[in-house]
């Protein structure tokens, strides 16, 4: 496993590199750069325009840019933003843990109902509340996130028990501990739901689609003939294999809420990486979109890992 680890882990590194390149690629081909936006100012002279160009290795060939950028990459460094004038590095630190919330928040509420539904619905195939649920899945499916965020979004404004946008109330800062965090909690609410109601119609189906293909295997029907309890038979032995799948899904999983909350947060007004993405393409900040991708394709990485390892530690049958 240690070796397997790390060659995934060497594999990562050489995609990640194809990625920050492609990326580097595709924003020099689009049209213009950062200090295109400065040249319709009249009051920046040619003279500052020429230090910024020299400054941000703009008077270089692309490819000279690109290796400058991994040079600085090998000592830690991820770059200068252009737009905020400040250490890329810091306002990813910045963005990153608000994305994380997001994410982590959505994640858990996902496969904290998905589960269970997906249980209770397989042990009641075919029954009116089995029926109905997967009707409400295929209708949930059928509606984009965006599209979720927005009826939430009108609902609160109609309602006002949640917070319309943004992380934070006006003011939030004077509140206690435990204050502050009750009201960052009212304005996940919208975003996690909106981020993670797909995701749950999704796999509440493949874990009730996993549960019935486990029940009707000979070792449930030995197992209910030896006398052993139903909740043995199906949180025990039906469980532990109907699950493996659903692990194999779990990185993707994560990744798949990390892109998809990159939208919710425009949409919602949360201060994560995703309205810091958009900015930084409306402004050509070259640097920072590599940044900001690099880190995406970092977890979706790392995600596809560890959920290699959990499926191994959960199944001793399966070898590399």
């Amino acid at each position: 496993m240690t070796r397997y680890i790390s060659k995934r882990l060497l594999t990562a590194v050489f995609l990640l590199l194809v990625m920050s390149f492609m990326t580097f690629m595709l924003m020099r081909l689009t049209p213009g750069n950062y200090l295109d936006t400065l040249r319709m100012d009249p009051q920046i002279s040619r003279d500052t325009l020429a230090y910024y160009e020299k400054l941000y290795q703009l008077d270089k060939p692309a490819w000279q840019q690109y290796l400058y950028w991994l040079a600085g990459l090998a000592r830690g460094e991820l770059g200068y933003s252009f737009y905020y004038n400040v250490p890329v590095a810091r306002i990813i630190a910045s963005r990153l843990g608000n994305t994380f919330i997001l994410s982590l928040a959505a994640f858990l509420l996902t496969w904290m109902i998905a589960l269970p539904l997906g249980i209770w619905a397989a042990l009641r195939r075919g029954q009116w509340s089995d029926r109905l649920a997967q009707f409400i899945s295929y209708v949930v499916l059928s509606m984009p996130g965006f599209f979720v965020a927005m009826i939430l979004l009108y609902a609160a404004a109609l309602t006002g028990w949640l917070p319309l946008g943004g992380m934070e109330s006006p003011g939030a800062g004077t509140l206690p501990f435990w204050g502050r965090v009750l009201d960052v909690l009212k304005h996940l609410v919208i975003p996690a739901t909106a981020l993670s109601l797909g995701s749950i119609a999704a796999l509440q189906k493949l874990m009730r689609g996993n549960m019935l293909d486990v029940l009707e295997r000979p070792y449930i029907l030995a197992a209910r003939a030896r006398g052993l309890p139903e909740r043995r038979v199906i949180y025990v032995h039906a469980l532990r294999n109907a699950i493996n799948p659903m692990i194999t899904l779990l990185g993707y999983e994560f990744s798949a809420l990390l892109s998809g909350a990159a939208l919710m947060e425009i949409i919602t007004s949360w201060p994560g990486l995703g309205s810091l993405m958009l900015t930084a393409v409306r402004s050509k900040d070259i640097y920072l979109v590599m940044a900001s991708m690099m880190m995406g394709g970092a977890l979706f990485v790392l995600g596809n890992l560890l959920a290699d390892i959990a499926l191994a530690k959960a199944d001793p049958r399966i070898r590399l």
